[in-house]
């Protein structure tokens, strides 16, 4: 298992991101569906939990048959997905309870990812945020910057770069070099990620390869976030949970599902407990397998990401309006 954390900062307050979580997340899902491919949302439903308290869990599966490269579709069932399950109680959310509730792949069972993630309003400074037993020694911490960090170049949109994109509504932004030290209201997420794929002869390598990509799903992630906050900033939560089951009816009918009417509800909570989802996109292949899977090639490799993975293609923003 290879367990790392990561440090992601936004111009807003734990409070706004509550929201404009909720918002990324069901309109990126639905800017991602395909007929029969894309993310089918199971269970959307209060969840009361004897630590955490009241919050919210949701079930989904992450449909990718016809996004897997031609070396992994020959060795795959026609029907394949990913399940992920999640747990928030905001600003504290769980994906994956253990191995048998992890994100996990529909035909793998010996590959799953456990993500552990924290609000706070502070610029990532916060030490041993995560008091877990799950931890064995030391574990790296990286710090994502929205704004300068790389991301792959397919996957760049000017409107959506947080060093040129300025709010109308919040006045924030463009965030200039050294952002993080004195920008206000600033938040971070913090994110603890263990990925386990017990095959001997490639835990090693698939683990790293997995924490590549999530690295990259974070920064596009949260970077959308941002640059979509003038269409979720003032939406209250009943208005928000509202978006998200009209998108997720549409999102289910758009990928050709037949399931019943998912019924989103939210349980009553405190004024200082948040409910938001952990999820993140899906995450196609390319077609081309692994390098430890085929020869070794000449050309060079791209340091903001490995060529063996592509991203979910990020559709222009009027494709969902």
């Amino acid at each position: 298992m290879l367990i790392k954390e990561y440090r992601i900062c936004m111009p807003l307050t734990t409070e706004e991101y509550r929201v404009g979580q909720l918002y990324t997340i069901s309109k990126h899902s639905h800017q991602e569906s395909e007929k029969g491919e894309g993310v089918e949302v199971v269970k959307n439903e209060p969840h009361e939990d004897p630590v955490h308290g009241p919050g919210q869990f949701t079930e989904k599966r992450v449909h990718l048959s016809s996004k897997l490269p031609s070396w992994a579709r020959a060795v795959t069932p026609r029907i394949f997905y990913i399940t992920e399950k999640a747990w928030n109680y905001y600003p504290y959310t769980i994906t994956g309870l253990s191995d048998s509730h992890s994100l996990q792949c529909s035909f793998l069972p010996k590959f799953s990812i456990y993500i552990e993630t924290k609000y706070e309003d502070n610029c990532g400074d916060s030490e041993n945020i995560f008091h877990s037993d799950k931890i064995l020694g030391d574990h790296e911490v990286s710090f994502l910057d929205i704004a300068f960090d790389e991301i792959p170049e397919r996957y760049y949109r000017s409107l959506e770069d947080p060093r040129f994109f300025s709010s109308a509504k919040t006045g924030r932004g463009p965030l200039r070099e050294g952002w993080r030290q004195h920008t206000r209201p600033i938040m971070c997420s913090y994110k603890l990620v263990s990925v386990k794929f017990e095959v001997w002869g490639l835990q090693t390598r698939v683990e790293q390869f997995v924490h590549k990509v999530i690295r990259d799903i974070l920064l596009i992630g949260h970077r959308q976030a941002f640059a979509w906050v003038d269409e979720w900033c003032g939406m209250t939560m009943e208005e928000v949970r509202r978006y998200e089951r009209e998108t997720q009816e549409a999102t289910n009918e758009l990928i050709g599902l037949v399931a019943p009417t998912i019924s989103v509800s939210e349980v009553e909570q405190p004024t200082a407990t948040h409910s938001a989802p952990a999820s993140a996109p899906s995450t196609p292949l390319s077609d081309e397998a692994p390098d430890f899977l085929a020869p070794p090639k000449t050309r060079p490799r791209k340091k903001s990401a490995p060529e063996t993975l592509t991203l979910p293609a990020l559709r222009e923003r009027a494709g969902a309006e």
